[in-house]
C-alpha cells in the first residue's frame, strides 16, 4: 500500500516535471519569434546598407534620393524622379538594377513612342506549320523599367503604363499577360522644358508611391563628381542582392506593426489636405484645389515600416511618418490658380501639416 503511494506520488512528480518542461519549452517558443525578428530587422538593415554604399560609388552626394528609392522598391511601388537634366537620374536606376540583379530595361519617352512599343504586339511569323501570330513582348517585360523623360510621350502613350504599374499585367489583343516579378516603374521628368511634353494625367501620378526631388549637389559633391567622371576607367557595380532577397525584405518590413495612434496620425495628415474638410489650414482652403487620395495614406504606412526597419526597430514612430509625407504626398496636392500664380508649392504646404497637424487626437 504505501509502495502504490510512493509510486503515485513519484507518477504525479515525474508528470508535474513533463508539465513544467513543457511550460518552459512553450515560453522559450513564444520567445523565439522576438529573436527571428531581431534577427531579421538586423539582416534587412545590413543588406540594405550594402544596397546604399553599392550605389553610393556611383551616385555622388544622393543619399537621400537613394534611401528614398529603396523604401519605393521594398514597399512594392513605382516612383517618379525630378530634376534638372545632368543629376544621374537615368544613372541612378541602371546602377540599382545591376545592385540588385534585376532586369533592366530603359524606355525612351518621345512624342512619337506607340503603346506598342512598351507593351508589345503580336507579330505576323512563318513556321514549319505555316504562318501565325505571335506576341512579341515589349520594353516592359522587366523587372525595373526606366520611364525615361516620361512627360515627353503622349497621352495615349503614358496610359500604356497604367495597367502594369497598378495590376501588373499587360492586355493585347484581348490576352492579359503577367508581368515577371518583381516589377517596378522608375520615371523620370525634367521640370524645365515645358514646350513639347505633356504632363502626367492626375490619375497616373497617383499611381507613383513616391516623386522623388533631385536636388543640385553641393560644392564638395560637385567636386567629386567632376574627379569620379572626367579619368580613365570606370567602376564596376557589385551584385549585393538579387531578386529572392528584395522579396525577402518586402515580406518583413509588411510584417512591422503599426500603432492605432500612429495610424490616427497618418489619417489626420490625408483628411487636412482637402479645403473641404474641417481639419485643413486656412492656407490649404486657399490654395488646394484638391488633396491627396487614400493611396497617399497608403503610401506613408507601408514607407514608415520600412524606414522603422531600417532605423533599428520593430515599430513605426511618428518621426517615421514625418520623414516620408514629402515624397509620398507632394505629387498628391492639386494646386488652384491662385495657389500656382502665388508659387505656393506642395513641399511647403506638407511641412506647414506636419507642424500643425496634432499627433495626438484632442491635443493642439
Amino acid at each position: 500500500m504505501n509502495r502504490d503511494t510512493i509510486g503515485n506520488q513519484v507518477n504525479v512528480k515525474n508528470q508535474e516535471d513533463m508539465n513544467n518542461h513543457d511550460d518552459v519549452r512553450n515560453q522559450d517558443e513564444k520567445k523565439s519569434p522576438d529573436k527571428t525578428d531581431e534577427a531579421g530587422v538586423q539582416e534587412v538593415v545590413n543588406r540594405v546598407r550594402q544596397i546604399e554604399d553599392e550605389v553610393s560609388r556611383i551616385m555622388v552626394g544622393q543619399r537621400d534620393v537613394i534611401r528614398q528609392v529603396l523604401l519605393t522598391l521594398m514597399a512594392g511601388g513605382h516612383a517618379l524622379l525630378e530634376g534638372v537634366p545632368g543629376l544621374g537620374k537615368t544613372l541612378l536606376v541602371r546602377t540599382l538594377g545591376r545592385a540588385l540583379g534585376l532586369k533592366f530595361a530603359r524606355i525612351q519617352f518621345t512624342p512619337d513612342l506607340m503603346p506598342a512599343d512598351i507593351i508589345g504586339t503580336n507579330i505576323m511569323t512563318e513556321t514549319e506549320q505555316g504562318r501565325g501570330f505571335k506576341f512579341q513582348p515589349g520594353a516592359v517585360f522587366a523587372n525595373l523599367v526606366l520611364a525615361d523623360e516620361i512627360n515627353r510621350a503622349t497621352p495615349k502613350t503614358q496610359s500604356a503604363l497604367l495597367e502594369a504599374m497598378q495590376e501588373r499585367t499587360v492586355s493585347v489583343a484581348g490576352v492579359t499577360r503577367p508581368l515577371p516579378e518583381p516589377f517596378f516603374v522608375l520615371a523620370t521628368q525634367n521640370p524645365l522644358e515645358m514646350e513639347g511634353t505633356y504632363p502626367l494625367p492626375e490619375a497616373q501620378m497617383d499611381r507613383f508611391l513616391f516623386k522623388v526631388q533631385v536636388d543640385f549637389p553641393g560644392e564638395g559633391e560637385l567636386r567629386e563628381i567632376l574627379l569620379k567622371t572626367t579619368g580613365y576607367g570606370e567602376t564596376e557595380i557589385n551584385q549585393v542582392a538579387d531578386a529572392a532577397d528584395l522579396a525577402g525584405l518586402i515580406k518583413t518590413a509588411a510584417a512591422v506593426p503599426v500603432a492605432e495612434h500612429v495610424a490616427d496620425y497618418i489619417i489626420r495628415l490625408i483628411l487636412a489636405t482637402h479645403p473641404e474638410r474641417p481639419e485643413a489650414s486656412d492656407r490649404v482652403r486657399k490654395y488646394v484645389r484638391y488633396g491627396a487620395s487614400p493611396r497617399g495614406g497608403q503610401a506613408i504606412l507601408v514607407t514608415a515600416r520600412i524606414r522603422a526597419l531600417l532605423e533599428g526597430r520593430f515599430n513605426v514612430a511618428f518621426e517615421d511618418v514625418d520623414a516620408v509625407a514629402l515624397p509620398a504626398l507632394r505629387h498628391r496636392f492639386f494646386l488652384n490658380f491662385e495657389g500656382e500664380a502665388e508659387g505656393v508649392t506642395g513641399d511647403v504646404l506638407i511641412k506647414e501639416l506636419l507642424e500643425t497637424v496634432p499627433k495626438t487626437r484632442g491635443v493642439k
